[in-house]
């Protein structure tokens, strides 16, 4: 680790030169910061330093305008202050701009594109994570080298490099998976009581991610586009899989540019009936790109073209025959056209050529049979259909590496698919033995291709889902945040990620952002739903999810999310009707159990709670927990939260921010459970 004290050379140099931006209603809490800044070897200047006699706004200005970095300290205060938010767009048209979040308040519209550092439980001490994030972030923007400053302490000196394991839980469930209710039967697995809501706040899990809180690149200039579903033109309705799957890789490699913004696949794919342009316009993009393939015998012909949404003018088009053994490398020349076609306006060809091909053929494969294997394993995976579409697809995954045992994406999504099946497994050896194989090829994918953001989302999901081991599976996530940046599902993962521990403001951003990808996607908003609900907004879960429910009325486990917050919010009879329309058994008879008690109907409660054990013959021991905290039967709810942990009930990755559990919080035993999870 490099040595962070100051050098007699270095102390020859002017320090780093801070602006701080705050109200004074936070002036103690800036006063904090500013010390720990001095400490660190900045320079800070804040508006305490002005002299009697100053002038106010040129001394202000010029102090702005000479820092080699601006923080600013958002509250509930802040983001009304003008003179804040001015300070702060001159910070972020510098490029210079820290946030940072004094109460968990996010940044005001304009400044989400940065990321937020909650410093919310920050404890004051120099030592604290949150005080070697604020170092670090600062030390970053004002571009100044690790060894370069003196450092707040050697414990901070040694930890400033190394990422911080956040008291975060994550469900990565499988590609585009729509949750399902349990069989109807006693013997259902304790894995499925909580896939319902943990897949919907997960989604697919297979890509890769934004970087963390970088939402674009230097340049402002991001170019929006939506990759459309390719035309199946074979005349075999059959064959659907293969344009369906080639548009889709195309629109993953398009994604990994970040001078583009291209729409998740669930919002950008137009159905047969749909007009292209009202998509367009719908999705607010201001390109789209479209296709078809024909394939007759060995033969592919392809068909692409690249249209402004606005004016229907024609950008670009194409078309290519190929053999079909061809196809792999036509499909990265596509993106890469189309990239230019776009980005070149925004940037010169050199760092576009560059972005590009620094992404492509991480995990892939030159076996056109081991391709098309790939592609039916991702039409069969995105079905959704249960454990019949995941087994199907894992049996295509293990045909693509049966013919190129280097396919290394190939092992990623096998890892998925033999996760997806461990869920739905009721006998435990069976379980564990699916997780034990899922672990192996997600390390054989990043063994065979370090770079690939699939391996490491999909270990992360092993690693957390089926051991709860949220610390080995973090660098994981991160590694894939920081691999792949612009797909929208897994970004959705990510956000959940974090709002499961203490990053509700940074969850909230990035759900934002996964909104404006795919905008017309039911399940990006419950998604956005329980990330509020987890952050204790109950008026933003509300209306989140009904607007899930404008988009898919039958929406699993929507209706639980509903019932939560207005329970949380006091109305008592409004939560009652939520649950009672909630579709998953085992989340219905569990609210109805909490609101009939509270509502003093004693037999109707007991009923819930007898319905909900018959149902699921013990195995809903987390549900369990719920309803004796909200009885506030604190002995029973904290037996059956020890029973699902060491059962690896997968229900208790809710346990830090579910406020079902509130009333007992504060319990040394739930305490201890929680540091158990964490560590």
């Amino acid at each position: 680790m490099a040595d962070e004290t100051l050098t007699a050379q270095d102390a020859s140099r002017s320090h780093p030169k801070v602006f701080m931006s705050y109200t004074r209603a936070e002036i103690e809490s800036a006063k904090r910061i500013i010390d720990l800044l001095e400490k660190a070897g900045f320079k800070v200047w804040w508006d305490g330093l002005l002299e009697g006699g100053d002038a106010y706004l040129p001394t202000t200005e010029a102090a702005l305008e000479g820092a080699d970095c601006v923080v600013v300290l958002w509250s509930k205060t802040a983001v009304d202050s003008n003179w804040v938010r001015d300070e702060a767009q001159r910070g972020r048209e510098r490029g210079c701009l820290v946030p940072l979040s004094l109460d968990g308040t996010m940044a005001p519209l304009g400044f989400r594109q940065i990321q937020l550092l909650d410093i919310s439980a920050w404890n004051g001490s120099d030592d604290a994570p949150e005080a070697r994030r604020i170092v670090h972030a600062v030390r970053g923007q004002a571009g100044v080298q690790a060894g370069a400053q003196a450092s707040v302490g050697a414990q901070m000196a040694a930890s400033s490099s190394a990422p911080e394991p956040e008291p975060v839980y994550q469900q990565a469930s499988q590609p585009n998976k729509e949750s399902a209710p349990p069989q109807q039967s006693s013997g259902v697995s304790r894995r499925v009581l909580a896939i319902g809501v943990l897949s919907v706040l997960g989604g697919a899990a297979a890509i890769g991610t934004w970087q963390s809180g970088l939402f674009a690149p230097a340049s402002t200039d991001v170019i929006s586009m939506a990759v459309l579903r390719f035309a199946n033109l074979t005349g075999d309705n059959e064959q659907a899989w293969f344009s369906d799957g080639l548009s889709s890789e195309v629109r993953v490699a398009l994604a990994r540019n970040p001078f583009l913004k291209v729409s998740a696949p669930t919002s950008s794919v137009a159905q047969p009936d749909e007009d292209e342009f009202a998509l367009a316009r719908k999705l607010g993009v201001a390109n789209f790109l479209r296709g078809s393939v024909q394939r007759v015998a060995e033969t592919i012909r392809i068909t692409v073209e690249l249209i402004e949404s606005d004016s229907g003018q024609v950008r670009w088009n194409d078309s290519f025959d190929r053999r079909y053994e061809d196809l792999l490398a036509l499909q990265s020349d596509i993106a890469e056209t189309v990239a230019m076609k776009l980005v070149s306006t925004v940037a010169g060809q050199g760092e576009v050529s560059q972005s590009i091909k620094a992404q492509q053929g991480v995990g892939g494969t030159d076996n056109a049979t081991a391709y098309e294997a790939f592609l039916r394993g991702l039409a069969f995976s995105e079905l959704g259909s249960g454990e019949s579409s995941d087994r199907a697809a894992l049996k295509q995954f293990e045909a693509a590496i049966s013919a190129d045992p280097g396919f290394a994406a190939a092992h990623a999504l096998r890892s998925s698919m033999l996760a997806a099946v461990a869920n739905l497994g009721s006998d435990p050896e069976a379980v564990a033995e699916g997780y034990r194989q899922s672990i192996a090829a997600a390390r054989r994918a990043i063994e065979l291709a370090p770079d690939l953001a699939r391996g490491h989302l999909a270990l992360g999901y092993a690693l957390n889902y089926g051991h709860l081991d949220r610390a080995a599976a973090y660098p994981h996530y991160k590694r894939a945040q920081e691999l792949s940046p612009g797909d929208a599902d897994v970004q959705r993962s990510v956000a959940v990620f974090y709002a499961y521990g203490n990053q509700q403001a940074l969850a909230t951003q990035m759900i934002d952002k996964v909104l404006e990808l795919d905008p017309i996607n039911a399940r990006a908003f419950r998604t956005a739903g329980y990330i509020a609900l987890f952050a204790r907004d109950y008026s933003a879960t509300i209306s989140r999810v009904m607007e899930a429910l404008k988009l898919n009325p039958e929406l699993v486990s929507a209706q639980y999310a509903i019932g939560s917050a207005r329970l949380m919010q006091g109305d008592v009879a409004g939560a009652l009707k939520a649950f009672e329309s909630e579709s998953v058994p085992v989340f219905s008879l569990t609210g109805v159990a909490i609101c009939q008690e509270k509502l003093g109907n004693q037999v109707a409660a007991q009923a819930a709670l007898q319905a909900l054990l018959k149902e699921y013959s013990g195995t809903a021991l987390y549900q369990q927990a719920q309803i004796y905290a909200q009885r506030r039967e604190t002995p029973k709810a904290l037996s059956f939260l020890e029973r699902a942990f060491a059962e690896k009930d997968p229900g208790v990755l809710f346990a830090t921010n579910d406020p079902l559990l509130d009333p007992i919080r504060g319990e040394p035993a739930l305490d201890r459970l929680l540091l158990r999870l964490a560590s």
